[in-house]
């Protein structure tokens, strides 16, 4: 009897996370599909929108001026550049005025202190805004690198299709096998998870956004309540494309791998940091139990398939075997339409096991410190969840 109950419960399980498996595969490929191509022939236009580009830097002396130089060398014929030092001590600070200096589409910008109940990033992107002229506003971090006619012809298919806000999947630079490893899980869960075919649909309260690349018309921004109200968004470049599509912008996500680069961490421990904050805040939502019911349930998805390898059920091997290799197929899709090696993309489990101990050590730190400390500041996990604007759904 306990035998039977026993293959009944294994059954139910096996179909769950093939379920799940397949619905990820789903997602990828029709997230991956509803990518918009800007269009390589732009036809001439007799004018062009101004664009500021809004920059924030903190402490970007190693990488700040190689990509602000690859911004610049954009052939858009109406662009700003805002280029803001936030707080920095290491070089950046005259690195933004020796480059606005030389270029006259360059604005510097200094900030010297945080005011309380702001988010570093967020206040700068704020302060960035106030002075800018453009017509539409492009948030973008400062180790990205743009080529030179893409803003243009994003502009263009932007203006053509009416939109109002756009962002993009970027492409990712390799550093090392264990980061690309990690980033291969990371990269499929984004896509998978975004439905990004949702994006422009008005129906849906589906949106993402991301610091690499958001676009938005002024015009759409001042719909909504405005960067204050995400002042302590940790998640701040999602919530802002949710923001804007409840205010009823129109949104889309576009392909962005053959004209925006970086490398999103440039080893595994700049990974495990960088999500020290995001990781704890996003998946957790800043509470314990939460993200302890989401990392169990990421890693039974996700090491199921290896367990049932390893199970005397012939049938469950085999669908282990089956939903590993899904996975695979998934995350391989992934790395394709990002332009990076698809080998990496190929290792089962072990992604899924170092994000899942970036997320314990994130939860671990945050509640050792009573909060979040980023950028040399501390934000108790009050605050953080009284001024929470993401949501998960």
């Amino acid at each position: 009897m306990l035998e039977v109950a026993l293959g009944v419960v294994l059954q139910v399980v096996l179909g769950l996370v093939a379920a799940s498996v397949a619905y990820t595969l789903y997602c990828t490929v029709r997230g991956l599909h509803a990518l918009i191509e800007p269009p390589e022939q732009v036809e001439p236009r007799s004018t062009w929108p101004r664009v500021s580009m809004i920059v924030p830097a903190c402490n970007e002396a190693d990488t700040l001026e190689e990509a602000t130089r690859a911004k610049l060398s954009s052939d858009y014929p109406n662009l700003e550049l805002v280029l803001i030092d936030d707080r920095s001590t290491d070089g950046t600070s005259e690195i933004v005025d020796r480059i606005a200096a030389n270029d006259p589409r360059v604005r510097a910008v200094h900030i010297s202190e945080l005011p309380p109940g702001w988010l570093g990033k967020v206040h700068a992107l704020s302060r960035g805004c106030e002075g800018a002229t453009g017509e539409w506003l492009l948030f973008c971090d400062a180790d990205v690198h743009i080529d030179s006619d893409f803003l243009r012809r994003v502009m263009a298919e932007s203006l053509r299709r009416d939109l109002e806000f756009v962002t993009l999947l970027p492409r990712i630079l390799s550093s090392s096998f264990a980061l690309d490893v990690a980033l291969a899980t990371f990269t499929r869960i984004l896509v998978a998870s975004g439905r990004l075919w949702l994006v422009a649909d008005p129906r849906s309260r589906v949106a993402v956004g991301g610091g690499v690349f958001n676009l938005v018309e002024r015009r759409a921004l001042d719909r909504t309540r405005g960067l204050e109200w995400l002042r302590l968004e940790i998640a701040d470049d999602v919530a802002l494309g949710q923001m804007l599509k409840r205010s009823g912008a129109r949104s889309a996500v576009f392909d962005g791998t053959r004209g925006v680069h970086l490398h999103f961490y440039r080893s595994l421990g700049e990974m495990m940091r960088g999500l020290e904050k995001n990781a704890y805040a996003v998946f957790g939502g800043l509470r314990p139990l939460q993200l302890a019911l989401m990392l169990s349930l990421m890693v039974s998805l996700e090491l199921f398939p290896v367990v049932a390898l390893a199970l005397p059920s012939t049938t469950a091997r085999v669908a282990g075997a089956a939903m590993l290799a899904t996975t695979a197929l998934s995350q391989a899709l992934v790395a394709r339409a990002g332009r990076r090696g698809i080998g990496t993309a190929l290792v089962p489990a072990l992604g899924p096991l170092l994000l899942s101990w970036f997320g314990l050590r994130s939860a671990v730190l945050a509640h050792l410190r009573g909060g979040i400390v980023w950028r040399g500041t501390h934000y108790s996990l009050a605050e953080l969840r009284a001024g929470r604007r993401f949501e998960v759904f």
